[in-house]
């Protein structure tokens, strides 16, 4: 098999593995405001991917680099066209990961909160835009003979695309609410049950309308077959949901995104950019990818490397598979803020001064 198709498959791999993993963290994100009332619950909510969500990341890196190392042009046309919408989702993910980390760290309300929406706002972002940018690029953007995107971001914001960003929203959204379901016991289990039938028919629709708009304008005969299998895979959720059958609802939505996966590389193949506005423009595995000596390299590489990540990455989500409620969640160990006496008998602002009981939970952000 020729190599250039070899990397093409695997950075569709690698991008199916992120946004099934990953998809779900987003989701999990978006609901924590709605399917809790206490910081217990909060806590507990963060504790389902806490173990997970910095692992689960990985596949965006290696995807990145990949992309990168196989295909550099598609890499240089991809960054320079999309600079803006990529710069607001690596601002995002930054932002989440630095508040699953730190709204434990002081006893405060407050501070709580700030982090609490700051984790709302990273998971929202990605979320949409990851699907306002594979929408574009299957639709093709202004790309010149030169390989260079003559585009602006208004150009990003077409109906196809934000049908797109709508549709990796929803799902995610869907996708959270069923792992919640399966990782949690008690109230917030009840309300993530609530959220995945509530969410299930409307997706459905969004969903169905995204996919069947890219198979008539940019899919091939045989990618009618995966919008079958993604059809199939949503209305599987929409029977299963409302019957708790949790584990096979989510199995629907893992589903459902490996199709998606499918349907946009499918669909682009064998470009990996079209251009909207010249056809010398489009770039192709053929002239996008590096020497045949880097592929090979890169492919010895690769044989070795991934199964130990796919070793690891099972292995984790096995040990922390068990539900959890909160009664598995202990008295958290933020530091606690008391005012400062000035001299003057005044008081300063709000002071850290003393540490409260250690936490002994396995999961390090969820133990804020």
């Amino acid at each position: 098999m020729d190599l250039q198709l070899v990397w093409f498959l695997l950075i569709a791999v690698l991008w199916t593995g992120y946004l099934v993993l990953e998809g779900f963290d987003f989701g999990v994100g978006m609901l924590m405001p709605f399917v809790t009332r206490s910081d217990a619950e909060r806590r507990l909510v963060i504790n389902t991917i806490a173990p997970v969500w910095d692992g689960n990341e990985v596949w965006l890196i290696v995807a990145g680099g990949a992309t990168f190392a196989a295909f550099p042009e598609w890499y240089a046309t991809l960054f320079s066209g999309f600079y803006m919408p990529l710069l607001a989702i690596l601002f995002a993910l930054i932002i989440r990961g630095v508040a699953f980390e730190y709204r434990g760290k002081l006893d405060e309300q407050r501070w709580r909160t700030r982090w609490d929406v700051a984790i709302f706002v990273g998971s929202v972002l990605p979320a949409l835009l990851w699907g306002v940018a594979f929408s574009n690029i299957v639709r093709g953007v202004p790309i010149d003979a030169d390989f260079t995107s003559t585009g602006s971001v208004l150009d990003l914001l077409g109906p196809y695309a934000l049908l797109g960003g709508v549709t990796t929203l929803m799902l995610f959204l869907l996708h959270g609410a069923l792992f919640l379901g399966l990782r949690t016991l008690g109230d917030v289990r009840e309300r993530a049950h609530r959220t995945a039938v509530r969410l299930s028919v409307p997706t459905l629709l969004v969903a169905g309308t995204w996919a069947v708009w890219t198979q008539l304008a940019h899919g091939k005969g045989w990618t009618w077959g995966v919008v079958a299998v993604a059809a199939a895979g949503l209305l599987a959720v929409v029977v299963l949901a409302p019957r708790r059958r949790e584990g096979l609802a989510f199995a629907g939505t893992c589903l459902v995104v490996v199709a998606a996966v499918v349907l946009i590389f499918g669909s682009l193949f064998p470009a990996v950019m079209p251009s909207s506005t010249d056809p010398a423009g489009t770039l192709t595995i053929a002239n996008a990818s590096s020497t045949q000596y880097t592929l090979t390299v890169m492919t010895w590489v690769a044989g070795f490397l991934t199964p130990l990540v796919l070793l690891y990455q099972g292995w984790t989500l096995w040990v922390f598979r068990r539900r959890l409620s909160v009664d598995h969640i202990p008295a958290g160990i933020g530091l606690e803020v008391v005012p400062r006496q000035r001299g003057g008998g005044g008081s300063s602002p709000a002071t850290v001064v003393r540490e409260a009981d250690t936490d002994t939970s396995s999961s390090a952000p969820g133990q804020a």
